[in-house]
């Protein structure tokens, strides 16, 4: 087990194994559930060599297959596993395949749109740290006509209890509907902004996230991403002219 600055972060080699995020790998590592070629790691600093045999929880595990999908998620389900609620969530709408992937973010109950679903940790790393500020747009409408002096004020920031939040850019598209996009996303921002200026959310989609637009996919379909389609997705790429999405592949795991 080389500790050199050669070979993959621990972390970072657990995420890509379908783990966890590096976060919630990190947490597993200092409980000392982690063992590499049969000896417990409790080292964050540690890599990972090509050889190397990792275990977690006593059952060894390696790097999947990146698998990458686009899903519309439809108003009313809620974005997790079970629901102790008994609410709808995604993973219903899901083939059994699909149901081992996790959702990069949410989109909360009464909200839809483009929702990215993967087994890779690291891309999920690349788009939710703030570092990264990968764009996320999303079409609103509110109960009310907007005054321009409270879209300027999304634009400056808007003080609530969660602290300052504001938008990178603002649209109007008619008195009562907005295009509103966003580079870090706090909880429910959006919905945040809005009720601390005293409008009401009525309807909240996401129809883009970095480069890669929901396009036509419609609610409760799903479309698996190839590698350009990914590097859209991360910004690697200026924004396109809104397109389609590609069409619904089959939910078979990658070979």
């Amino acid at each position: 087990m080389a500790s050199s600055t050669q070979g993959t972060r621990l972390n970072k080699f657990l995420a890509s194994c379908g783990v966890g995020s590096r976060r919630a790998c990190e947490a597993l590592i200092l409980e000392g559930r982690v063992e590499i070629n049969g000896s417990p790691c409790m080292q964050l600093a540690t890599r990972v060599q090509p050889n190397d045999h990792v275990k977690v929880d006593g059952k060894r595990v390696v790097p999947n297959e990146p698998w990458v999908v686009a899903f519309h998620k439809p108003r009313g389900w809620v974005c997790t596993r079970e629901d102790e609620l008994g609410r709808e969530t995604i993973y219903s709408l899901l083939p059994e395949p699909m149901r081992a992937l996790h959702h990069v973010g949410r989109l909360d109950l009464d909200s839809e749109g483009l929702l990215i679903l993967t087994n890779d940790g690291n891309l999920s790393q690349q788009l939710m740290h703030p570092s990264k500020t990968v764009e996320k747009e999303y079409l609103v409408t509110a109960n009310q006509a907007f005054e321009n002096s409270h879209l300027d004020q999304f634009l400056e920031g808007v003080y609530t209890q969660e602290g300052k939040l504001k938008a990178k850019s603002i649209d109007r598209l008619s008195a009562r509907r907005i295009k509103v996009v966003l580079d870090h996303g706090a909880k429910r921002q959006i919905r945040v902004m809005f009720d601390t200026l005293g409008y009401q959310v009525t309807k909240l989609m996401r129809v883009r996230i970095g480069g890669l637009w929901l396009g036509d996919l419609e609610p409760g379909k799903w479309a698996t991403l190839n590698a350009p389609e990914i590097d859209m997705l991360l910004g690697k790429t200026e924004p396109a002219p809104k397109r389609s999405t590609p069409a619904k592949k089959s939910p078979r795991r990658p070979s």
